[in-house]
């Protein structure tokens, strides 16, 4: 099997893929074609099929295995297959796991990196907050494990959600030694918590979409709530304290029009605002030079905006 980021400019593709996402569409002539997604576990590819009329089109649909032919072309800097053939496969054909994104780094290190900063938490309500979810809940622990911090932007693969939680808790613990008038366990406690909505927002892989409450409520809204009920099942949860953490969460996205239901107003709601924000603009940039087969300019991306360059060159 040839992978994704194995391809570059004038290859032809005949594998097999996973169709993460398919849409019928129009040109602005008024031409059907189709747009879709192609995933393997080393990334995805924009795919378009021109003639989706063509009898050597089989019918597929989204998070179907298929057996794509084509031809890799260049289009605004980024990669994109033009489809001449699809066949649908049949279960027998492909191993799954060779389609589903995976974190580079291994997942029980992390893990066990995590549930390690637990143990360093002094507050015992706090302490029994986080090991509630982390250490006695197998449930939680195998989704939380098992989820994306993102559909596409950032962290978007299994493992994901972890790796994310454990850079941003760590920063958070830089910052508390940087500045010691953070309090550390409130803070810690809510970077360990802030994307725990994420379980119920997104779901599991091979599908890795939103889902209804997802849509309706999103993450930050969800983590708040679940924060909420498991310290109800702490007795003597001092009140204040619960609505700091709770604060953190609400306020994690820094601003009203990034999603956030309120704006930083303990000192250390900023402090998470900004490490979350930090980590993940570095790792959707890295993502980015990832991808990238060659060094030079990017073209202009919407998120940083700004055009960006891929530097290959060694100081």
């Amino acid at each position: 099997m040839k992978f994704i980021k194995e391809y570059k400019d004038g290859d032809r593709v005949f594998d097999i893929y996973l169709c993460k996402h398919k849409q019928s569409m129009v040109t602005k002539n008024g031409k059907a074609y189709e747009s879709v997604i192609l995933q393997d576990k080393t990334g995805t590819l924009d795919a378009k099929v021109w003639e989706p009329n063509n009898p050597g089109i089989g019918d597929y649909d989204t998070l179907d295995y298929i057996e794509v032919y084509g031809e890799i072309t260049s289009f605004q800097g980024s990669l994109q297959v033009n489809v001449k053939r699809i066949r649908k496969c049949q279960e027998g054909e492909y191993q799954p796991a060779d389609y589903l994104p995976v974190s580079s780094k291994n997942i029980d290190d992390m893990y066990r990196e995590l549930t390690g900063l637990i143990a360093s938490i002094h507050n015992t309500y706090l302490k029994q907050l986080l090991e509630n979810f982390f250490v006695k809940d197998e449930a939680f622990k195998k989704a939380f494990c098992n989820s994306s911090a993102a559909k596409t932007v950032h962290h978007g693969f299994v493992g994901g959600l972890l790796e994310h939680t454990l850079s941003v808790t760590k920063l958070c613990d830089y910052y508390c030694s940087a500045y010691p008038i953070l309090k550390r366990d409130l803070l810690l406690t809510a970077a360990m918590c802030h994307d725990i909505g994420k379980i119920r927002e997104i779901s599991p892989f091979p599908e890795n979409d939103y889902t209804n409450d997802g849509q309706l409520l999103g993450h930050i809204v969800m983590g708040s709530q679940m924060i909420g009920e498991r310290a109800a099942e702490i007795a003597g949860f001092p009140h204040e304290l619960l609505a700091q953490v709770q604060h953190c969460i609400l306020a994690h996205h820094g601003k009203y029009e990034f999603g956030s239901p309120k704006i930083p107003a303990i000192i250390e709601a900023l402090a998470l605002n900004h490490a979350d924000d930090t980590d993940a603009k570095l790792e959707t940039f890295k993502e980015i030079l990832d991808n990238a087969k060659d060094p030079g300019w990017l073209g202009y991306n919407r998120l940083f905006e700004s055009n960006l360059r891929a530097s290959r060159i060694d100081f």
